[in-house]
């Protein structure tokens, strides 16, 4: 359990220490953009394998168990998870970048300008619930952490590098989903986000709850 705990401290100081603060900021003047984020891509996958290798080996104690009606409630999320997910390809405030902010907000943008980490807040929290136990409450805890930390350092970043353009674009979206529609500040337009990112996150998600069992050794559903 020691080691899963490092491995998780040191995978929070990166994301959230690090990445998105004025910290980053002097190591990339030092580095340049392109050297930090290849170290930042490096050093995040090496602590996935940590990670992961770490909370199979893990000492657990059981907290909490699901109820089955419980896991249904669960599944359902999963899928709002996979459709942000796929949608979040399109376009997000990473992806756009501080030239981007100048642009009327998009698709899932309208909706909530992080559709990523929504999804992996949704994921963590799911699983978090689902296991119940204190090695996944560390494992799944460190991401539904680092998701929901990173929208308002992403924020940050990119205020910092357009100021005028974030104002502007900010003015339009919200972090929470739907914020800026029901505001009153945006509208939903469901063909700017299309039909293939709910179909492909629907088939995801139909495909992974079927094979849940056979690649993790767990049933996402306690059925009768």
């Amino acid at each position: 359990m020691s080691l899963l705990i490092l491995a998780a401290a040191f995978w929070l100081f990166l994301h959230i220490g690090v990445s998105g603060t004025r910290l980053r900021d002097a190591v990339v003047v030092r580095l340049g953009e392109r050297r930090f984020l290849a170290a930042f891509s490096i050093i995040s996958a090496l602590l996935i394998v940590l990670l992961v290798m770490a909370w199979r080996r893990a000492d657990t104690t059981f907290l909490w168990s699901a109820p089955a009606w419980l896991r249904w409630i669960l599944a359902a999320l999963m899928l709002v998870a996979f459709v942000l997910f796929m949608a979040s390809h399109k376009r997000n405030p990473t992806a756009v970048g501080s030239r981007g902010l100048g642009e009327e907000p998009r698709g899932i943008q309208r909706v909530t300008r992080h559709p990523m980490l929504w999804s992996f807040t949704i994921w963590g929290l799911v699983h978090v619930t689902a296991n119940g136990d204190t090695a996944a409450l560390v494992f799944f805890g460190t991401f539904l952490l680092t998701a929901l930390a990173g929208m308002p350092s992403i924020d940050a970043k990119l205020a910092r590098r357009n100021p005028a353009a974030w104002r502007s674009f900010a003015a339009k979206t919200s972090i929470l989903p739907f914020g800026a529609i029901l505001a009153g500040r945006n509208r939903l337009v469901p063909a700017e986000i299309g039909w293939m990112p709910p179909l492909v996150g629907l088939l995801l998600w139909a495909a992974l709850l079927h094979f849940h069992r056979s690649l993790f050794g767990v049933p996402a559903l306690l059925l009768p």
